[in-house]
């Protein structure tokens, strides 16, 4: 199952809207077959594990990350396929969240007679997937909030200068990071200070939708994200009682303009998540700036924290806090996460953590 795991990783951010799934075929101890979900549309991990297979699949165990689905969607049902290679027992690591499944799959299984086991390291499948997982139950894509920071919790200094907080191992995670990402978003100050393109140093890879939270439609139009439209899209995510004429100059450049609806004069993160998910992004990565993380924290929308922290102190009243907004009076008011993990990056560590509620 481990194995299976390793594979299915290799499938991060290519298989959305669909969960990344490994699956290894195996016969009196010995590894007959391996595959993964290597993109939307193609076939499953299932699939791919079994024509490796071949004849050697009856008779076998198959090991698989994610329940086999029993519904047509864009391929044939894995659980047919399972059935049809003669397979003699199957070991699952986590059920299938899709209620179009959710259970369907273990119980044609069984009813034709195949040995059925589930919940072998199911905590770590499922967190192979928790944007597939979140989105299947709420609609909404799952939210991940990275934050590169001085040690006294400053993004900028009072000039506006944030390049570089973090060093060079750090900016490079950042950029799996993307390339796992369904879309990168950013509020309309980072793209006005610090132009950036957000896209993954990946040649070859896909590359995730890039959507600025800009309200008033303040993004420049000479702004460098607009040259790569082409690469990967660029949404501008504003309101419904945004200018037409504003909003054509940027369908002009190639980009996509995403008309919320409005919150306090504002654009609606919900509906715009809500949108991002109709679409079929699913996991959003966060990166700036400290306006739009206290919004998405205030209104309960981040699943997910990634600080990084440099051993620099930038100090001074007027620096740029890493979290804006107006915080809380209380301290039993305080977002809280969960279980955190901690990594080291040459001089920087990371540290990452989900939201206690979604735990």
């Amino acid at each position: 199952m481990r194995r299976a795991l390793q594979l299915a990783k290799r499938g991060q951010g290519l298989t959305n809207p669909n969960p990344a799934v490994g699956a290894v075929v195996v016969k009196r101890g010995r590894v007959v077959g391996a595959g993964y979900h290597k993109k939307c549309g193609l076939p499953h991990a299932e699939v791919n594990a079994l024509r490796k297979a071949g004849a050697a699949a009856k008779g076998a165990t198959l090991f698989v990350t994610l329940e086999p689905c029993n519904h047509y969607g864009r391929t044939p049902p894995c659980a047919d396929a399972v059935i049809a290679a003669g397979i003699r027992r199957v070991v699952i690591a986590a059920k299938d969240p899709n209620p179009i499944t959710a259970g369907g799959g273990i119980r044609k299984l069984k009813a034709r007679g195949i040995v059925t086991e589930v919940g072998v390291l199911a905590e770590e499948a499922r967190a192979l997937n928790r944007p597939f997982e979140k989105f299947m139950k709420t609609k909404l894509p799952y939210v991940t909030l990275k934050i590169a920071e001085s040690l006294d919790g400053k993004i900028a200094t009072k000039t506006g200068d944030s390049r570089w907080i973090t060093h060079d191992d750090s900016r490079a995670y950042v950029h799996r990071l993307r390339r796992r990402a369904g879309a990168v978003m950013v509020g309309v100050n980072t793209v006005i200070k610090d132009d950036p393109l957000l896209l993954a140093r990946t040649p070859g890879r896909r590359q995730p939708a890039r959507v600025i939270v800009d309200s008033a439609l303040r993004t420049p139009l000479a702004a460098k994200i607009f040259s790569s439209v082409k690469v990967s899209p660029v949404i501008i995510a504003t309101t419904k009682n945004a200018p037409d004429r504003k909003a054509a100059a940027y369908e002009a450049k190639g980009a996509t303009i995403l008309r919320a609806a409005s919150k306090k004069g504002r654009v609606n993160l919900k509906d715009v998540l809500r949108q991002l998910g109709r679409s079929g992004i699913i996991d959003v990565l966060v990166e700036g700036g400290g306006e739009l993380a206290a919004s998405l924290i205030e209104e309960k929308l981040a699943d997910n924290f990634i600080f990084f922290l440099a051993p620099k102190i930038i100090g001074g009243r007027d620096a740029v806090p890493s979290i804006g907004g107006s915080g809380v009076s209380m301290m039993k008011d305080a977002f809280a996460l969960g279980e955190l993990k901690v990594k080291r990056f040459s001089r920087d560590i990371m540290i990452e953590a989900e939201a206690a509620r979604s735990r």
